[in-house]
């Protein structure tokens, strides 16, 4: 029985606990939150705690998840793992490339497992994307977006989440990491551009942003993402990947809200183009949240128990973020970025 410790019960580390709550091979030895209380009827036998230090020393975990704000993200699971435990953090790893490559050192050195919560590394329709796409061969296109219209709580979420990490980092490691899994290119130049469109948020962060990418092998991507009330619901959910040999491109995903959480991962159908001809892919009956949070947090079990190789996937996760962070940096500063160090 594996021992887990949560900190953070925000949207996606409720999810997380619940996963284990209801998964037979772990066992929930205690909870984090800055309240020091959990009001969810199923999680309410469980220790709480509101100081997560405290937490790591008197649960002794064997594994931690991490779903707390991204500026803590780094210093708690180099934490956990210099406790002893295993680590599943939520995306972003960091908030700089600096602290993303400590956290995948510190996991080398300790040995401990370290995975980057990709939720869509475990959506099959998104699997089936990635290797419908690989199957067309490069350089490559990608071409995506995830703007939401938030009001209410969500923009107040939203709001929380732009005190430490723009939108296109917030949203874009989970689509750059479905790009570095297709292309096994380097990503050599970034360049981003980005607009504050409310007075509710501070004035060196914006809510909305894009940002342009090369890599080496001459493929080339484009992300966009924006938060607030004033987005369009019109083309929020692009998702498409273009090769010489054709394209395959997500046709039946969001009809719903933009700011509908499940609606983020939902593909429905894919189309494969060729210049020979069209192929559709029906991928009925998707995994909701839930299902996908079960999924990774069972994957992260299989990683410890079966001692999986999670080399490629720290890398892929070093290098999402390295590109994410190198577009806010160029929205920030007005000029394009070089990414002249390997990004492992």
């Amino acid at each position: 029985m594996i021992r887990v410790l949560i900190a953070g019960l925000g949207n996606m580390g409720l999810s997380h606990a619940l996963a284990h709550h209801r998964n037979g091979a772990s066992e929930i030895v205690g909870l984090v939150n800055r309240s020091g209380a959990v009001d969810h009827p199923e999680l309410s036998g469980y220790p709480v705690f509101n100081d997560y230090g405290v937490a790591l020393e008197k649960t002794s975990p064997d594994l931690v998840v991490i779903a707390t704000y991204s500026d803590s993200h780094a210093d708690y699971a180099v934490a956990a793992m210099y406790a002893g435990a295993h680590v599943f953090v939520e995306k972003p790893l960091a908030t700089t490339v600096e602290d993303a490559r400590r956290v995948v050192e510190c996991a080398q050195e300790t040995h401990k497992k370290l995975v980057v919560g990709y939720i869509l590394r475990h959506h099959p329709s998104w699997m089936r994307l990635i290797e419908e796409a690989r199957a067309l061969g490069g350089p490559y296109v990608f071409r995506m977006n995830l703007n939401q219209q938030s009001s209410g709580a969500e923009w107040e979420t939203h709001k929380a989440l732009m005190q430490t990490t723009a939108p296109i980092v917030d949203c874009g490691v989970h689509y750059v990491d479905v790009w570095c899994q297709i292309t096994d290119a380097r990503p050599v130049k970034v360049n981003g551009m980005g607009l504050r469109l409310s007075d509710e948020i501070a004035p060196d962060m914006y809510n909305y942003g894009q940002f342009q990418v090369i890599f080496d092998d001459g493929s080339v991507g484009w992300y966009e993402a924006g938060w607030g009330p004033m987005m369009s619901e019109t083309a929020f959910f692009v998702k498409d990947v273009v090769s010489p040999a054709g394209s395959v491109s997500i046709v039946e995903g969001n009809k719903g809200a933009s700011a509908d959480v499940d609606g983020h991962t939902k593909v429905g159908g894919l189309l494969v183009h060729r210049p020979e001809g069209d192929r559709t892919v029906d991928l009925p009956g998707e995994p909701g949240h839930q299902e996908l949070c079960d999924a990774e947090q069972a994957y992260v079990l299989r990683a410890i128990t079966e001692n999986l190789d999670l080399s490629r996937h720290m890398q892929d996760a070093v290098s999402s973020l390295a590109i994410c962070i190198a577009a806010d940096e160029s929205v920030r500063t007005g000029q394009p970025v070089s990414l002249k160090e390997p990004t492992s």
